[in-house]
């Protein structure tokens, strides 16, 4: 009978071990970043519209209304480029002086 419970607890004990390892493992594993890449992704917006503006006008010419689009979409990208650009920039300032602070 005791050999029945110990054999019983252990068991138990090594499923409870195993799932709770392979939970964190699939916790922890399964989100390589949570950080987000927002530089990246404006400056890939900015090159790629870049890119179509230029296709475009090589293939239907400068005025057309196609690189008309894109010479919006471009504007807009390096729009949003120098917005997220500033936000660092404040971001670092405001962290840059909490360390400045007179402690008496």
């Amino acid at each position: 009978m005791q050999l029945h419970k110990h054999l019983m607890k252990s068991v138990f004990g090594k499923a409870a071990l195993a799932t709770a390892a392979l939970g964190g493992f699939m916790l922890f594993a399964g989100t390589p970043s949570a950080k987000a890449n927002g530089w990246d992704d404006c400056n890939r917006r900015a090159a790629y519209t870049d890119w179509r503006l230029h296709e475009s006008i090589e293939r239907f010419g400068y005025y057309s209304s196609q690189a008309n689009h894109w010479r919006r979409e471009r504007n807009e990208a390096y729009e949003r480029l120098e917005r997220y650009r500033r936000n660092e920039r404040r971001e670092h300032e405001r962290h840059e002086h909490r360390g400045d602070r007179d402690r008496d």
